[in-house]
């Protein structure tokens, strides 16, 4: 298994030391994305003296499975950006899934995503010019975090950092492509589920969500 984290706390602790380059520098923020990457982004803020908020974002998952990613959409100041994997939702085609279903799926997360954007602070930044930093408890597919990176393009970052405790081979090459940089401090061989790299990975609700970007506008 090699490398496992307490809870998402201590991870961003470890974050953070994995990212000294980052101290205080001037016009970075770092961006949790919803739910899990926001404490982890909280903790290592922290230590890095850097102001946090969040992306807001959900994945789409595969009618009958919903683990398998086929696309993903982020909050960006008032607008949804969207990803989709196109080859394999062409796959999925050829296996009885109907582009009906899928429709259906984006439209369930969507709403969703417009439901938490409603709710919580900490969303709607200025981005123009800075360097965001987009944290998440680890990277299984990689979607979701193609939807943040997207989103905070369109939002102005000028540079755009992806850092994660643990991630899949796969997931950091994909999102090598679309990144400045990719962080992550743990990247296995084998990859099962990023809740496998965590002795605790409860869920978040959304008042867990929410307090800690409330905590955010504190000194």
């Amino acid at each position: 298994m090699g490398m496992r984290f307490k809870d998402r706390t201590e991870a961003g602790r470890r974050l953070a030391a994995g990212l000294p380059q980052l101290r205080e520098r001037p016009d970075t923020i770092l961006l949790g994305l919803a739910r899990g990457g926001i404490p982890v982004a909280a903790a290592a803020a922290v230590d890095l003296c850097q102001p946090y908020g969040a992306v807001l974002v959900r994945k789409l998952g595969m009618p009958g499975r919903e683990e398998t990613a086929f696309g993903a959409l982020a909050w960006s100041n008032g607008r949804v950006v969207r990803i989709v994997n196109r080859p394999l939702a062409e796959r999925m085609f050829q296996h009885g899934i109907t582009q009906e279903s899928l429709d259906a799926v984006e439209v369930r997360e969507r709403g969703e995503l417009l439901r938490r954007a409603r709710t919580y602070p900490g969303i709607n930044l200025n981005l123009e010019g800075k360097t965001a930093v987009l944290v998440d408890d680890g990277l299984a597919t990689g979607a979701t975090m193609r939807a943040a990176v997207e989103g905070v393009r369109a939002a102005g970052a000028a540079t755009v950092i992806a850092a994660v405790p643990v991630s899949s081979l796969e997931a950091q090459a994909s999102i090598a492509r679309v990144c400045d940089l990719v962080m992550s401090l743990h990247t296995p061989g084998r990859f099962n589920a990023v809740g496998a790299f965590y002795e605790h990975f409860e869920q978040l609700t959304d008042d867990d969500a929410v307090r800690l970007l409330e905590r955010a506008g504190q000194p």
